[in-house]
C-alpha cells in the first residue's frame, strides 16, 4: 500500500512538471504579464450586439453606492461631449451633465459591438445614440453608433460603445475606473484613460462575439485568426509551409501587454522555419485566412475540416 502511495505521488510530480512546460518545445515561448490595456481603433459604426456580459461584466456588479443622482442625466443622450482631466486619469470625456462616460474591454471596436447586456446594463447604462456632438479636443469623425441586442442605439467613440456607471453618484465621479479590471474612462481618442494608458498603440489580439461561433480570437485589425489540425501544441509544430502560407498567414508574434479577453499567460510565439516568430495561443498556433474580406468573416471556418476559428479558451470554435 505505501509503495502505491509513493508511485501515485510520483505520477502527480511529473505530471506537473509537464504541464508547466512551454508547449513541449525547447523555442522561447514565454508570455509577458497579463497587464491588459486595450486601445480603440478607428472604426465608428458596426453590426449589432450579441452575447452576454463576461467575468470583467460579472466583476463590475459590486459595490454600487446609493444616491444614484437624476435618472434623466444618467440615461438619455449625451448630447455635447467635453474632455475634462484630473491627475489620475489624464484626459477624460463626460457628458454635457458632467458624467464621466466609460468603455468595457470585453466589447470589441471593429465592428464595434457590445458585450453588456442585461444585469450589466443595469450597472452600465448604454449612452443612447442620438443627440451627440464633440467638443474641442474629441474628434467629430470618431463618433458612431452600434445596434444593442435590444435593438437600441449605443453611442461610440472610435468604435468603442459608451456607458456611464451607477455607481458614480454625482457628476465629475470616476468610481467606474479599473472596476474588475476590465472598465476605463474613456480618453478623447477612445482609448482608456489614465497613465497607463499613455503608452498604450493599440491591441494585437482581442475577442469578438460572433453571432453563429460565440467568442472568438481576432487580430488587431479584426480579422478572425484559425487553428490547423495538422499542427501540433505538443510540442508545437507547423504542418502548414509551402503553398499552405498563401492561403493562410502566420499571425505575428504579439505583445502579451496588448491583449483583451483573453489570458495573456496562454499567449506564446513560436520560431518558424524561416525564422519568423507566429503567435500562438494555447500552443496552438495562430493563423489569418486570405478569404476574409473584412473584420467579421469567419469564411475559413471549417475548411478542409481541419482549419477552424480560435474560441477565447483556446478551443475549435463550433465543436
Amino acid at each position: 500500500m505505501e509503495k502505491r502511495r509513493h508511485i501515485a505521488y510520483a505520477g502527480v510530480s511529473v505530471a506537473m512538471v509537464l504541464l508547466t512546460a512551454a508547449c513541449g518545445s525547447g523555442e522561447d515561448n514565454t508570455a509577458g504579464s497579463a497587464n491588459v490595456q486595450p486601445a480603440g481603433g478607428s472604426q465608428t459604426v458596426g453590426a449589432g450586439a450579441s452575447a452576454s456580459p463576461g467575468a470583467g461584466a460579472g466583476a463590475a456588479a459590486g459595490d454600487i453606492g446609493a444616491g444614484a443622482g437624476d435618472e434623466a442625466t444618467r440615461t438619455g443622450p449625451a448630447k455635447r461631449l467635453t474632455v475634462e482631466k484630473n491627475a489620475e486619469l489624464g484626459s477624460f470625456v463626460t457628458d454635457s451633465e458632467g458624467w464621466t462616460l466609460y468603455r468595457f474591454d470585453e466589447d470589441t471596436p471593429k465592428p464595434a459591438k457590445s458585450a453588456c447586456n442585461d444585469d450589466c446594463a443595469t450597472k452600465w447604462p448604454a449612452v443612447p445614440a442620438d443627440d451627440a456632438t464633440a467638443t474641442a479636443g474629441i474628434d467629430s469623425g470618431a463618433l458612431g453608433s452600434v445596434t444593442r441586442s435590444d435593438g437600441s442605439k449605443q453611442l461610440t467613440l472610435a468604435g468603442w460603445p459608451v456607458y456611464r456607471f451607477a455607481g458614480d453618484t454625482e457628476p465629475g465621479d470616476t468610481k467606474g475606473q479599473g472596476v474588475g479590471g476590465t472598465w476605463n474612462a474613456l480618453a478623447p481618442d477612445g482609448k482608456p484613460a489614465g497613465k497607463a494608458a499613455a503608452t498604450d498603440d493599440s491591441l494585437q489580439l482581442m475577442v469578438r462575439n460572433d453571432a453563429e461561433l460565440g467568442k472568438v480570437i481576432v487580430d488587431g485589425d479584426g480579422m478572425t485568426v484559425y487553428r490547423f489540425d495538422k499542427d501540433s501544441a505538443w510540442p508545437m509544430k507547423t504542418g502548414c509551409l509551402g503553398a499552405c502560407l498563401d492561403t493562410w498567414k502566420p499571425v505575428k508574434a504579439v505583445d502579451t501587454t496588448k491583449v483583451a479577453g483573453v489570458d495573456a499567460a496562454k499567449v506564446t510565439s513560436f520560431k518558424r522555419p524561416d525564422g519568423t516568430r507566429q503567435a500562438a495561443f494555447d500552443c496552438w498556433l495562430l493563423y489569418t485566412f486570405t478569404g476574409d474580406e473584412k473584420p467579421g468573416d469567419i469564411n475559413g471556418q471549417g475548411v478542409k475540416g481541419t482549419w477552424f476559428a480560435v474560441t477565447d479558451k483556446g478551443k475549435k470554435a463550433g465543436r
